[in-house]
């Protein structure tokens, strides 16, 4: 009895995949369909470049009793530009660091429709600005906020693999998750994961190619930006203070302090109120 301790993963990684052929080119859309886009070779070279900076922030960061055992699991998305970044992020690992890998299909690209005419879809994105980026839905497509549902889902899946320890992490591991997807996708699953509102969303930067961003346990369980992080990186994600600061508590908080009963928000619809319940 006593020895099911729940694991908490370290580290939970979010990685844009390299650069693709459709990034290069919008055309590229028209004829393959989207999850057979392929990387370039500079992809390839940004993945390779990626993974030696992953492990080096990973190794040079593990300390303590777990530190020197750390470990990587990692979840891809199963368009072939996600599964080959990861290929490549991986000739930087050892193969007793890795865990092992799971192909999501939660957490792949938003859909856009089938084959892709350029014209066409400037024309289905600039209606998309003005109607707003969360709600559109791409004809014969998903909208940001269909993603969201899917990525919801999937971070159920992920809590349960922690709560019953299926990446089989020894007590004695540090454990790195890491998520090799898209950049809408992985603006979605950061949006759930720190209940940001629709408007914060819509405020928020795409990931660069192979730009992967860490979400470390802080000192009160709470997992946070602001220890990998610097404030101005954050402003240039396209954060808010008030989203900033809400990282920087997360550094030292826990969720008694932070109140995860999302506060934050209560001024915008109950600005009107009185302080107090006296009717005089």
């Amino acid at each position: 009895m006593g020895t099911d301790k729940k694991i908490l993963p370290k580290r939970i990684i979010l990685m844009r995949h390299g650069e693709s052929a459709g990034n290069i080119d919008q055309g590229a859309y028209a004829t393959t369909p989207d999850h057979k886009i392929p990387l370039t070779e500079e992809g390839r070279a940004q993945a390779r470049e990626a993974g030696r900076k992953m492990r080096a922030l990973i190794s040079a960061q593990s300390g303590g009793a777990c530190g020197e055992n750390w470990r990587v699991y990692f979840y891809v998305s199963p368009y072939e530009r996600t599964r080959t970044t990861l290929r490549e992020v991986g000739k930087a690992f050892s193969r007793r660091r890795v865990i092992g890998v799971r192909e999501e299909c939660r957490i792949r690209e938003q859909d856009f429709g089938n084959f892709q005419v350029e014209e066409r879809m400037r024309v289905i994105k600039e209606t998309r600005e003005r109607f707003g980026r969360f709600f559109y839905r791409f004809p014969e497509g998903e909208s940001a906020s269909d993603v969201y549902d899917r990525v919801s889902s999937f971070l159920e899946s992920l809590w349960r693999d922690v709560d019953m320890n299926r990446h089989q992490v020894d007590p004695s591991s540090e454990l790195n998750l890491v998520i090799v997807s898209h950049g809408l996708t992985s603006r979605v699953f950061l949006m759930k994961w720190f209940k940001w509102t629709v408007e914060e969303f819509e405020r928020l930067n795409n990931l660069g190619n192979c730009e992967f961003r860490v979400m470390e346990l802080g000192a009160g369980g709470e997992y946070t930006f602001g220890i990998h992080h610097t404030e101005e990186e954050m402003l240039a994600w396209g954060m808010s203070k008030d989203m900033i600061d809400d990282q920087m508590v997360r550094v030292n908080g826990s969720r008694e302090t932070l109140n995860d009963c999302c506060t934050l928000q209560l001024d915008e619809y109950f600005d009107l109120l009185d302080a107090t319940d006296d009717e005089e």
